[in-house]
């Protein structure tokens, strides 16, 4: 199994490796790390592997070469534009001592005719060096500002560029516009080939050419190998990661280059499920398994000491009367954690709490400070995750759900992870009028939809939903409606499909 992060924090990866490993599989989920050395560890009886990354190959032609069309007088990339500044500062440090040396003491300098000889050269080189300097800070500047646009590559220049290796290489142009996914290759591509694989479970767009190399890698020396693609999101309608004219361009190609090897495509939803099968023109309906999470359990005593699980609202600081919203899952202006801050003053005594990777990261720590200046900093609070089985319990604690994500593409076809905890937390929700996730909510009636980015309508819902939580938790008690919105339910799903696959390659063998 093979996914592009560090495992932690991606509960729908942790829990297909958990479970398929429960259900007998022998699973070995690989992982990154982006500095340090790589470590080992076991999830459940899946073994976890995180491989150190090194991407030399994410450096931008402009970050390696000098751009005589972008900025023609740019120093060249590296050490030579800081060495420049320094070497004419020093010079003209060393003219005035000079000068001052002649002044204070001439005896010093030497006799009468070098003296004169000295004081025409510092005449001269005076303005000389005050000219190289302004014209050596002119192309540092130039440098750094071919450096920056460079990285950004959003320019004429860079669409052009992105139009025409598309035009000559189609699905392969990835390897000029994204080189970076080499840098995946090279740290996952050897540690497959080792663990000879039966099943290859590759999860998103990055690992989908990993899998595939290392599926035609192995069914070329005679192995039978079946790839099995998770796509988590709609390539084409995610926002770029890297805000630049090829990281769409160059990841969708790359994509759709390798998508034709995948035994099996896994996705989240039926209507990603429709729009992959329409782009990649797949023979088979992709198969779905949801977000869903653990179905709750009684927590084993003898853990109790071990890991003892967090309170939520001991964590914010709050009693149990007090009225808590809660966001949970990862960050990002698109997913309208903003607009939860914007409305916060309009809620009186309501306290917000975001459970997010990282509380210390430069965007939360951004809300809380406007958050501060709209005069509630008291009411919003940032915590870390918990681990994927505590999470339920965990955000139960919260009075209301809240996801006020924006009209993106891959917003409008899921129901996303957080959609299925808080249902089991049997949280009252408040979400957004994105397609799929406001028509759920609406047929059951478990919340309130509100209008994406519409600050004093979300403001509206969550009052309503405060003000009469039990109209919408009587939802959670329709029979059936949750136990298909667990994982144990997907996880039989996925166990289905690995058997079929490999029920393949034996029969193939024969």
């Amino acid at each position: 199994m093979l996914v592009d992060n560090k495992v932690e924090g991606d509960s729908r990866v942790q829990k297909a490796a958990e479970s398929a490993a429960a259900a007998g599989w022998d699973v070995v989920l690989l992982g990154l790390v982006r500095s340090g050395s790589g470590r080992t560890w076991k999830l459940g009886d899946a073994e976890v592997r995180l491989l150190p990354l090194k991407t030399p190959l994410a450096k931008r032609h402009a970050e390696r070469h000098r751009s005589l069309l972008r900025r023609p007088f740019a120093y060249p990339p590296g050490p030579m534009a800081a060495y420049r500044r320094q070497w004419v500062k020093a010079w003209r440090v060393d003219l005035a001592t000079r000068r001052a040396a002649l002044r204070v003491a001439p005896q010093a300098v030497g006799g009468p005719a070098f003296r004169r000889v000295e004081a025409l050269r510092l005449l001269m080189a005076g303005p000389a060096s005050k000219f190289l300097q302004k014209w050596v800070e002119f192309r540092a500047r130039q440098a750094a500002q071919a450096q920056k646009a460079g990285r950004a590559l959003r320019g004429p220049l860079d669409r052009t560029f992105t139009a025409l290796w598309r035009a000559a290489k189609g699905n392969r142009a990835w390897r000029r516009l994204e080189p970076v996914l080499w840098d995946y290759e090279l740290t996952y591509g050897k540690e497959i080939d080792a663990l000879r694989p039966d099943i290859i479970h590759a999860n998103d767009f990055r690992m989908l050419g990993v899998g595939a190399r290392a599926a035609v890698r192995a069914r070329a020396k005679g192995r039978q190998v079946k790839l099995v693609w998770d796509a988590h999101e709609f390539l084409p309608g995610v926002r770029p990661w890297e805000d630049n004219a090829h990281w769409i361009p160059g990841n969708t190609a790359h994509e759709s280059e390798y998508a034709p090897f995948a035994d099996a495509v896994v996705t989240v939803s039926a209507g990603l499920g429709d729009l992959l099968r329409e782009r990649h023109g797949l023979k088979e309906q992709p198969t779905v398994v949801l977000n869903a999470p653990d179905r709750p359990v009684e927590r084993d005593p003898a853990l109790v000491d071990v890991e003892p699980e967090p309170d939520l609202r001991a964590l914010c600081g709050i009693g149990p009367d007090v009225p808590l919203v809660v966001y949970s899952g990862s960050p990002g202006p698109q997913r309208g954690l903003g607009d939860m801050v914007e409305a916060l003053p309009q809620l009186d005594g309501v306290h917000m709490a975001f459970v997010v990777p990282s509380p210390a990261a430069g965007y939360i720590q951004g809300l809380l400070r406007r958050a501060q200046e709209l005069g509630v900093g008291d009411r919003l609070h940032a915590v870390p995750y918990v681990k994927h089985w505590q999470v339920v319990r965990f955000l139960s604690a919260a009075d209301a759900g809240c996801i006020p994500i924006h009209h993106w593409p891959n917003h409008e076809i899921a129901l996303i992870t957080k959609f299925f905890e808080y249902s089991h937390a049997r949280l009252p929700l408040v979400v957004s009028d994105v397609r799929t996730m406001s028509e759920v909510t609406r047929s059951t009636g478990q919340g309130e939809v509100c209008r994406a980015q519409d600050v004093d309508d979300l403001a509206g819902a969550i009052k309503a939903v405060l003000a009469d939580p039990e109209k919408y938790t009587a939802a959670y008690d329709k029979p059936g409606l949750l136990d298909t919105w667990t994982w144990e339910a997907q996880a039989e799903v996925l166990d289905g499909l690995y058997t079929r696959l490999l029920t393949e390659s034996s029969e193939a063998d024969k």
